[in-house]
């Protein structure tokens, strides 16, 4: 009679053969017993990638149960002497593990793969796993590898290699150089157990349950507690995203500025989302930064505030209307005039011709008036249904708010969804031939993306032109972390044109009248150093204000872990000549955990 033991064994063993016997095996070359640095290779990807492997030998470091990616990570407790080559390799086994804890000792026979998160065509870096895997458990309760630690000293401050310029710029089969990049350092480690001391977070806790942290608490810091992205070239290399093996229910709801305090270990992963993240068996104990929201000063009596704000798909059904009124009253001091991106129509997300969005600025308004706040006034102009992007259904816009007791808007009839406006002079003066009017709507540039809103204000008798813009999406772009170095951002060749097209217009305006007063704004979608903001630009047409600001305060938007300008207010030359403005980013919703939007709001105040 076989003992106890060996009937666990024999029945794990019988067990995983089973779960892999409904997937559908090719015929994969053979290699003899390996070892995971063996598999793991000095480069990115494996030299037994496709291979079958068997006996590779391991002690658990972390059960997944969730997600579409379940299995375990092993991790060889006698490494080898190549720091560019890891010791620690996940076992994908499709559905949740059964048999394994971490502690076991096992052996593992499967196909060496080269998982790419989000596809191929993302440009995401591969993941080595072991598919279609057996494995036998030799010993339980086993001390689980020691972690590596991940700290300031230990990541190069160079971020990653160029690409070969025969491979598309991939990086892929480059040497892996972990004492001289960032992540060629992340690399080495991919599947073994590290951690994490002391770590501030960078980037708060979001529905998904990651949050960032970094090991370089001096990089790129700014005084609330974040990491300011200012160029391509600096890409902050002490970012990590933490994720948990636990429960969600227990996972921290951290704000920037906040320590993960002690120790935060687990397996290094990488995923589409984020890259390199260490997916925490052990986590530190939150410790609050005491980041509180920013306010604003309210405008003097002479000078008009013009704010900019995301409200991140606004439909009537939402619950975040006093929030944002709130912000809109409390936090920005109501502006005299507010451009607000994101605002859906009165049915949201239903897509059932619904173009109209009265009823989802009204309800605003009425909260604003509920917070104390004025009865602002708006316009705005609907778009054709399903031409401008964003949420199927959705149909979002921009709409201007306005103070009726500070502003009066000039209506000129004639601007629809199609219609674009144009520029005039009237009594010697630069004017719009409609009012609100769309700008260029029917150009390439605006295709299946939101058309700019173009209004004529005017406050203590002078005319000021404001455009409000909601430009294209970085979606699709390659990820810092992509296997192409540097990343291709190709969604920038929409949102360039868009810029000439804003330029242009605005030119238009400057030489019908030299001082005209205009002000360009809104979510650009893209970075104050950026090729689309100097487009934007021009040569003198208009100046991003949000450069008024030191370096450190320059963001309205964090994403993984880097605080980064997305978006601006342009001014004209003579409102930057009058030197009597003053410009502030808000920050109240991205550096927090239940942000009520994903935007930052930008107020610039000055005398016309």
């Amino acid at each position: 009679m076989p003992s106890k033991s060996s009937a666990r064994l024999a029945a794990l063993t019988v067990a995983a053969v089973c779960a892999a016997s409904t997937i559908t095996l090719t015929s994969p070359a053979h290699a003899e017993s390996v070892r995971i640095h063996d598999i793991q290779g000095d480069t990115r990807t494996s030299p037994y990638a496709g291979q079958q492997v068997t006996d590779v030998a391991g002690i658990v470091t972390g059960v997944r149960t969730y997600g579409s990616s379940r299995g375990f990570w092993i991790q060889d407790p006698a490494p080898d002497a190549d720091p560019a080559t890891s010791e620690g390799v996940f076992v994908h086994t499709g559905s949740t593990p059964q048999g394994v804890a971490v502690g076991d000792a096992l052996t593992v026979s499967g196909t060496v793969s080269e998982y790419v998160p989000g596809g191929t065509s993302s440009g995401n870096q591969a993941l080595t796993e072991i598919t279609r895997a057996t494995f036998t458990v030799v010993s339980s309760g086993n001390p689980v590898p020691a972690a590596t630690r991940i700290d300031a000293r230990s990541v190069p401050a160079a971020y990653t290699p160029a690409g070969d310029g025969a491979a598309n710029g991939s990086v892929n089969a480059l040497p892996l150089r972990p004492d001289r990049y960032a992540l060629d350092f992340y690399e080495s480690l991919e599947g073994m157990n590290v951690q994490v001391s002391d770590t501030r977070v960078v980037g708060a806790t979001d529905p998904y349950t990651e949050l960032w942290v970094t090991v370089k608490p001096k990089e790129n810091r700014n005084d609330r507690g974040g990491t300011v992205y200012g160029s391509y070239d600096d890409r902050n290399t002490g970012r990590l995203q933490i994720q948990s093996l636990g429960r969600a229910a227990d996972f921290p709801d951290a704000n920037v500025g906040d320590t993960l305090a002690g120790t935060t270990a687990g397996p290094l992963d990488f995923n589409q989302f984020g890259g390199y993240t260490l997916v925490a068996s052990e986590l530190g104990t939150l410790e609050s930064g005491g980041l509180r929201r920013e306010s604003t000063r309210a405008q003097r009596s002479g000078e008009l505030a013009v704010a900019t704000y995301n409200v991140e798909n606004l439909d009537p059904s939402d619950d975040t209307f006093a929030a944002h009124a709130e912000a809109i009253v409390g936090n920005l001091k109501s502006p005299d005039i507010v451009s607000l991106e994101e605002i859906q129509d009165n049915n949201g997300a239903t897509d059932d011709g619904t173009v109209a969005a009265d009823r989802t600025v009204a309800r605003l308004i009425d909260a604003i008036e509920a917070a104390g706040g004025p009865r602002y006034d708006w316009r705005g102009i609907d778009p054709a249904d399903k031409a401008d992007g964003g949420e199927p259904g959705g149909n979002i816009r921009q709409v201007f708010l306005f103070d009726p007791e500070r502003v009066s808007f000039t209506d000129r009839a004639g601007g629809d969804a199609t219609t674009p406006t144009g520029v005039t002079k009237v009594r010697g003066k630069a004017a719009l031939t409609v009012s609100p009017g769309r700008v260029a709507p029917g150009a390439e540039a605006f295709a299946n993306s939101r058309k700019p809103l173009a209004g004529e204000f005017v406050f203590r008798g002078r005319t000021v032109v404001v455009v409000a813009n909601h430009f294209a999406s970085k979606g699709g772009d390659q990820a810092l972390t992509s296997q192409y170095q540097p990343p291709s951002r190709g969604s920038e060749t929409q949102r360039h044109l868009q810029a000439k097209e804003v330029h242009d217009f605005t030119a238009k305006i400057l030489a019908a009248q030299k001082n005209a007063a205009v002000v360009v704004l809104g979510d650009i979608n893209d970075f104050e150093f950026s090729t689309t903001t100097k487009i934007l630009e021009g040569r003198g047409t208009l100046w991003s204000a949000v450069k008024s600001l030191p370096r450190s305060e320059r963001y309205s938007y964090v994403y993984q872990g880097n605080s980064q300008v997305l978006d601006q207010i342009l001014i004209s030359p003579s409102i930057r000549r009058g030197g009597s403005f003053t410009y502030d980013s808000v920050h109240l919703n991205t550096e927090f955990h239940d942000q009520i939007s994903d935007h930052d709001p930008q107020i610039l105040r000055f005398r016309p």
